[in-house]
């Protein structure tokens, strides 16, 4: 226990014994007054020489409360192996009761090494490694979200009535406004596609229509509403960052400059001032997939898992699926993104076709994500240079977002991974050992009984 422990916490002061460990960060933080327990107490008379002669007082100390946690190991796991050498995220959450199923952070480093006091080579090892295993990607790491964004993009569009499902846009490659040229991912142009097609292809051009006619103020109302720029476990984590959605005002406000149309435009796909944790992408994934209900988070286990069946009773018998918590004004737009993500995956010329399973046991629903680190040169544009060519810090984020299995939704998950390259290649295969690990397991989780539960 610090200093600083010592003052901000009574109970710390009240417990305080030379070598007391407290919790430093996250849970173990915020929980600290129920873990603690109580210290025994034994008091001896002694004589001159420090023997014992008589014992004066004992008080069996107190073990602290017992929690368990909604997280998986198995699946902790297993993602653990997936991002073994990379630095990255993979968050799983359940789509009904909002309980976090995995939330892992790569690298990671061993929490025990602190607890007697770390060597200076040690400390050195993990300060300085380049992949920054100190910081918690899934609570703490903001990246552009990318073309994950693109499913609440196209739902704000459809909300507010600027596109109908069939407005179609011609892809030539890129876009030009105001002498400025915007990018599509494809080259040569996807052609003339709608929004189904838009999604499955990922084409940035049809999004930055989209975008110029919808408008940022109106996307940002949409993307709150669905978990972006806000806490997702802020009651558990006070290291969890917020992100940030921007629009007209914000920028004035906090740059003293006023919005221009272009950034619409990179808005649309996800980059420019837009940054997200990768838990907010899970939680905004776990709304589209469950329909466009709001969930509440949560890491701490108050009762019984429950299987599908009854999650799905219990959640119409606490009125879940009422208008108080719906975030959707038409129920249609939902299914119609539900379908386009479905498209992107399990489609031909879907991004992540190459990652579906055909078992409608695990089949999932996903969009992939490719976040610019840097603006990239007309030069660099014209090298075309394979991603091992291209210096790591340069290279692009590779993010996807899903949610299975798609008849009967249950689970989502967002995956990001620094510097892979593309989301499609780096990110979506791991969704496809993850959705049967995790399908696999949910029986085993319902049938866990009910831990020894703390006051929150």
């Amino acid at each position: 226990a610090s200093e600083k422990d010592l003052i901000e916490n009574e109970v710390i002061k009240k417990s305080h014994v030379p070598g007391l460990r407290v919790g430093k960060i996250g849970l173990e933080k915020t929980y600290e007054n129920q873990l603690i327990g109580s210290n025994g107490i034994q008091r001896y008379e002694v004589n001159a020489y420090g023997k014992r002669i008589n014992q004066l007082e004992y008080q069996k100390g107190k073990q602290g409360s017992k929690i368990r946690l909604t997280v998986d190991t198995e699946v902790q796991k297993l993602s653990a192996k997936l991002l073994d050498g990379k630095a990255g995220s993979i968050s799983v959450m359940d789509i009904y009761t909002g309980e976090v199923v995995a939330m892992y952070s790569s690298p990671s480093y061993n929490p025990n090494l602190f607890l007697f006091g770390i060597s200076k080579d040690e400390w050195e090892l993990i300060r300085n490694n380049p992949l920054k295993p100190l910081i918690n990607k899934t609570l703490s790491g903001i990246y552009s979200p990318g073309s994950t964004i693109k499913p609440i993009v196209a739902l704000s569009a459809l909300e507010n009535n600027i596109i109908s499902p069939n407005f179609k846009v011609r892809c030539t490659g890129k876009t030009e406004l105001y002498g400025q040229t915007f990018h599509c991912w494809k080259e040569k142009g996807h052609g003339v596609v709608s929004l189904n097609n838009a999604m499955k292809q990922s084409c940035d051009t049809y999004f930055y229509e989209v975008a110029r006619l919808l408008g940022v103020d109106r996307l940002k109302v949409t993307a709150q509403k669905f978990g972006l720029g806000e806490k997702v476990l802020g009651e558990y984590f006070e290291n969890e960052k917020k992100g940030l959605f921007p629009n007209t005002s914000w920028k004035k406000n906090n740059l003293g400059k006023g919005w221009v149309l272009g950034e619409t435009l990179i808005t649309g796909i996800g980059q420019g001032y837009v940054q997200t944790t990768p838990l907010q992408l899970c939680i905004m994934t776990a709304q589209i997939a469950n329909g466009g209900y709001s969930i509440k988070p949560k890491i701490i286990v108050n009762n019984k898992p429950l299987n599908f069946a009854e999650a799905k009773k219990s959640m119409e018998e606490q009125n879940f699926f009422n208008s108080n918590n719906q975030l959707f004004k038409d129920e249609r737009n939902i299914k119609i993104i539900q379908e386009a993500m479905f498209s992107s995956t399990n489609e031909i010329m879907g991004t992540s076709y190459g990652s579906r399973i055909d078992d409608p046991k695990y089949q999932f629903a996903g969009k992939t994500g490719t976040a610019q680190v840097k603006r990239i040169s007309k030069r660099e544009r014209e090298l075309d240079l394979k991603l091992e060519q291209i210096p790591y810090k340069d290279r692009d984020h590779a993010l996807y977002v899903a949610y299975g299995p798609y008849k009967s939704p249950r689970y989502a998950l967002s995956i990001i991974v620094e510097h892979g390259g593309s989301g499609s290649k780096a990110a979506a295969p791991m969704a496809k050992e993850l959705f049967k690990l995790i399908i696999d397991r949910d029986e085993l989780r319902e049938k866990q009984p009910n831990s020894e539960e703390i006051n929150i």
